[in-house]
């Protein structure tokens, strides 16, 4: 209750279009009552009930794939047209686990033609860089990790905060803090939104971080129109200028 006393309050200040909540803890049939007290229009959850998605009403969506570690939508602005696809993932937490999670992804990268944002908790770390306490990284589990991400034709789009985004309730020398959760997007998602920002906000009620996804919208090329001033005809070196 904690955690979505906090998504209230957030929700009140950023008023979010879209959110995506992993691991709810709730079961499936209580997502209507949670869109309403949210105060979006549309609720969806995957086939393991481990992901939930609220948007409001500007958005026609349509699911791609429902998979047990991910949720990939197509959604198109109405007026505009505008089409992303946003991929939800809340990843196993064993390596073998995850091929499965990897290959569908990869699968998804060779049908998008349109930005796409791939966001989630993908329980595993691109380097040692990125954890802090705890055992040395897997090196395998990484570079399974890595190649799935090359593959995919995405690249993480950075954040602002906290470097990690998981912690493990521990104190003293059991702790461990890790970066589990991720904003990425391909080129296209890029070129499209070269604003967007990832901010890792602070952990309350979860032991992972929230991230907060914002852009400013799309850089316009604006033509400026030609201005002419007759007095510069009368100048002694206009012809020369023009000439020139």
């Amino acid at each position: 209750m904690e955690a979505f006393t906090r998504l209230m309050k957030m929700q009140q200040k950023y008023q979010f279009g879209f959110i995506g909540i992993l691991e709810p803890f709730q079961q499936a049939d209580k997502i209507a009552e949670y869109m309403r007290r949210i105060g979006l229009e549309h609720a969806l959850a995957n086939v393991s009930g481990k992901i939930w998605v609220f948007l409001e009403d500007n958005f026609d969506v349509q699911v791609l794939v429902d998979h047990p570690q991910h949720m990939s939508l197509k959604l198109t602005v109405r007026g505009t047209q505008e089409e992303m696809v946003v991929s939800l993932v809340y990843a196993k937490c064993t390596q073998m686990e995850r091929i499965e999670l990897w290959d569908s992804l990869e699968v998804m990268s060779n049908l998008v033609t349109v930005p796409w944002l791939v966001r989630g908790d993908f329980n595993v770390i691109i380097s040692q860089d990125e954890k802090y306490g705890g055992l040395p990284v897997t090196i395998n589990e990484v570079q399974d990790f890595r190649g799935c991400i090359q593959s995919c034709g995405i690249t993480d789009l950075g954040f602002k905060g906290s470097k990690y985004t998981w912690w493990n309730g521990k104190s003293n020398e059991e702790f461990i803090f890790k970066r589990l959760d991720r904003c990425l997007g391909n080129n296209a998602l890029q070129v499209k939104y070269p604003r967007i920002e990832v901010t890792h906000l602070i952990r309350t009620g979860s032991n992972h971080a929230p991230l907060l996804i914002s852009y400013t919208g799309v850089l316009v090329s604006v033509k400026k129109p030609f201005k002419f001033l007759n007095f510069w005809a009368t100048h002694d070196t206009f012809l020369d200028v023009v000439k020139n």
